[in-house]
């Protein structure tokens, strides 16, 4: 059994990777309230709440003693690496996202405030330059904050196995 020490946790990584999921599991092990950032964001509609709202949003959240946050955001990313002590950064690859995307059409979830019918192009491509675009900026943010609780998965299997043991 792994004695796992944390109180405010983010939770990064490609849209697919398994984010929300590991969350939920990992709410469920420690106890701790969970925030997806996509609920703070999106309206049922699919339209946003402005920047400062979102904002406001997320400053509620941080000013909590304990939490985990479900998201990337990179706007924020910085301001929520500051606040938290644990970071899980789910890198997997591409093909493993697009796959989990697929998975998650037409399903009910309670990370988002409306159920996707199909797979936005703009977003796929998103997904796509993911690694290229986004995960070097991650690596450089988490470099900077390496007195953080860092733990990277690169599969399924480790994120399972990590889970396990918790």
């Amino acid at each position: 059994m792994v004695e796992v020490i944390m109180n405010k946790v983010i939770i990064i990584g490609c849209p697919g990777g398994g984010k929300s999921t590991f969350s939920k599991v990992l709410q469920v092990k420690t106890g701790l309230p969970l925030y997806h950032l996509d609920m703070l964001f999106w309206n049922n509609d699919k339209t946003h709440v402005s920047r400062d709202v979102f904002d406001q949003r997320l400053s509620d959240v941080l000013n909590q003693d304990k939490w985990i946050i479900d998201g990337n955001y990179s706007r924020t990313l910085e301001t929520r690496l500051i606040e938290c002590d644990t970071v899980f950064l789910l890198d997997l690859p591409v093909e493993e996202c697009l796959a989990g995307i697929s998975n998650r059409i037409g399903k009910p979830r309670d990370d988002m405030p409306w159920i996707e019918q199909e797979i936005d192009k703009e977003f796929k491509n998103w997904i796509i330059d993911f690694p290229h675009k986004e995960l070097p900026r991650i690596y450089e943010l988490l470099k900077k904050y390496s007195d953080k609780n860092i733990i990277i998965f690169n599969s399924r299997p480790q994120i399972e196995k990590y889970l396990e043991k918790i």
